[in-house]
């Protein structure tokens, strides 16, 4: 299969990238690189320069080679900028979205993996979450993520277009020393947290130590973006044979923010301060995902379930990546 994977330069991007190649599929990466990075582009995937938000790179791309299925991670990710910044994530996020899916469309593709978020949850109910919980975001980054889902089930409807929306918990770990996670700037905890480890920042700053939770921080699924990426590769193989679909994605398994401070104290052995800040915006208490409609269809289940691995694998990227890639 010729996959085009459009922010592929990214963190579950380029992971997902490895995980194709190695199944045997062509990939080509579109990525305006504001976000990611070459350096995280395996050999074997051809990069070509490109905006969502510009229809004529997109028609350049779908115009100059084959392109069996679309996987979508082009987006900003994080929460707590959205609120500041709204109008930016709905123009990226859901109207670069919307631009894609259009040129997807001129050019009689049928089949997209998108990438959406448990941000579209909001604050849960129930945990853990299944698929057809209220949808209820806290932040513009998860409504961005929740207009493009409701845009595919119209656009479907009308065009035929075949989508898996994939809404993955918290993304983590390292696929291998040479592949992991390098934002800028960094929101991620794990990764804040090791950058302690590493001497670029003075402290872990804990954001809230006074919701419903056993210690009073927020508890989160972590899910290994290997995981990740191999659940993608089943979504795109699957759309030749399936209906639409959403799935979550995630261990089942919820970590306190200190939970995950202690775990990296033990896999890095070295000494993490703490400073405890008020709560920030948007920050649902409790996150944790059932995974029990993919792993019932495709009997998908988490390889590196346990935080410890997790972490040891992050750790063992930014140990040989300190300043990330580099670019």
């Amino acid at each position: 299969m010729n996959v085009l994977v459009v922010g592929g330069a990214g963190y579950i991007g380029s992971a997902t990238c490895r995980a194709l190649l190695e199944a045997g599929h062509t990939v080509t990466v579109f990525d305006s690189l504001v976000k990611g990075h070459r350096g995280a582009l395996p050999g074997g995937a051809e990069l070509v320069l490109g905006d969502t938000g510009d229809p004529d790179d997109l028609d350049r791309v779908f115009a100059s080679r084959s392109v069996d299925a679309v996987m979508d991670f082009a987006a900003f990710i994080e929460a707590g900028e959205s609120m500041d910044l709204p109008a930016r994530y709905f123009r990226n996020n859901t109207a670069g979205a919307l631009t894609l899916i259009e040129a997807m469309i001129r050019h009689d593709v049928g089949r997209l993996v998108f990438s959406s978020s448990a941000a579209i949850f909001g604050n849960p109910e129930t945990v853990p979450v299944v698929e057809d919980a209220r949808l209820e975001p806290t932040s513009p980054y998860g409504e961005s993520k929740l207009q493009v889902e409701r845009m595919l089930d119209w656009i479907s409807a009308a065009h035929g277009l075949c989508f898996a929306s994939l809404r993955y918990f918290n993304a983590a770990g390292a696929v291998s020393p040479d592949c992991g996670e390098d934002h800028d700037p960094e929101s991620h905890l794990i990764p804040l947290i090791l950058g302690v480890a590493l001497g670029r920042r003075e402290a872990v700053r804990i954001f809230g130590t006074d919701y419903p939770t056993l210690d009073g921080t927020c508890v989160r699924d972590y899910v290994h973006v290997a995981d990740l990426a191999s659940a993608h590769l089943m979504a795109i193989e699957a759309l030749t044979t399936r209906q639409s679909v959403r799935y979550n994605l995630g261990n089942g398994l919820g970590f306190s923010v200190r939970e995950v401070v202690d775990c990296a104290r033990r896999v890095t052995g070295r000494d993490l301060p703490v400073v405890e800040c008020p709560r920030r915006p948007g920050d649902p208490a409790t996150l944790v995902a059932s995974s029990a409609a993919i792993q019932a269809d495709f009997g998908w289940t988490p390889r590196y379930a346990d935080l410890d691995s997790i972490v040891a694998s992050a750790w063992e990227w930014h140990v040989k990546h300190p300043a990330g890639y580099g670019d």
